[in-house]
């Protein structure tokens, strides 16, 4: 397991499959917020938080229970963030968390600027939202769980997917399964 803190500031020593216990802030955004984010961009105007080293969790969390900070806090699909993702990463965006694949033109952007792809494991939001500590709504709040969250956590796990090389645990699975089943018809 490889601690990994924020602001990440050296995304390029991890690589594909590495599993990691995330610590320090992270931001919250999904679609919509992603549109209204890009939208800043365009206009030149500033971030509602600090980009340079920021990791951003695919997630709408959903309202906690008396006595905890969230509730259940699963990824959410990726590839929906593709398109509004480069900007962001061209703003200084060094870590998403999400679950599924990226584009190509993701993973180009990726290796271009030093950022890496983290994994949640879906269905084990109950497991994930333990090592979030704090929440508050930094922008956004009509969004509801879409709003942009600042979230402080503990060993937030995870598995690097793809990482600043794009190296990528998807495609690495597949082409070692088809290695596995050609081999195995021999």
């Amino acid at each position: 397991m490889i601690r990994v803190t924020t602001p990440l500031n050296n995304g390029k020593d991890l690589r594909a499959g590495d599993e990691v216990a995330i610590s320090g802030v992270i931001y919250t955004a999904r679609d919509a917020a992603h549109q209204r984010l890009v939208k800043l961009i365009e206009e030149g105007k500033p971030l509602p938080f600090e980009p340079e080293g920021a990791i951003i969790y695919y997630v709408g969390p959903t309202p906690p229970k008396p006595g905890n900070p969230i509730g259940s806090a699963g990824p959410t699909t990726s590839v929906r963030m593709d398109s509004l993702t480069v900007p962001l990463l061209e703003q200084g965006v060094k870590g998403m968390i999400g679950k599924g694949g990226r584009s190509p033109h993701v993973v180009e952007a990726m290796k271009k600027h030093g950022a890496v792809y983290f994994a949640a494991v879906g269905g084990a939001a109950a497991l994930i939202s333990q090592s979030i500590k704090e929440v508050e709504v930094v922008a956004y709040p009509d969004l509801g769980a879409e709003a942009v969250h600042r979230m402080v956590v503990e060993d937030f796990p995870a598995i690097v997917a793809i990482d600043s090389l794009g190296n990528n645990v998807y495609e690495q699975g597949v082409a070692k399964y088809r290695k596995l089943d050609v081999e195995g018809a021999k």
